[in-house]
């Protein structure tokens, strides 16, 4: 299941609020994309992120890094986000 989370990147923060929840990717993205729009940001300001949740979770709920991740089991991770940036 994919969740839409609120992270501010903060390494001290390790809970995170789980904004909404889907069964795709593209579910999730749209999500994203709303609220995007809603909030007149663009993404990276958002302080959102799309993330695999192992268990079943509902919004309003918290997780654990060790709870999610950026990718589902077997999924295609798209080429753009296996190359790490930097020199």
């Amino acid at each position: 299941m994919y969740a839409l989370i609120y992270d501010e990147f903060d390494r001290s923060k390790r809970e995170k609020k789980v904004i909404s929840v889907h069964r795709t990717r593209g579910a999730a993205d749209k999500a994203l994309e709303k609220r995007q729009h809603k909030m007149d940001k663009r993404v990276w300001e958002c302080s959102a992120r799309i993330v695999w949740v192992y268990n079943q979770v509902r919004t309003g709920d918290t997780v654990t890094p060790d709870s999610f991740d950026t990718w589902a089991p077997d999924e295609k991770i798209p080429l753009g986000d296996r190359i790490p940036d930097g020199d």
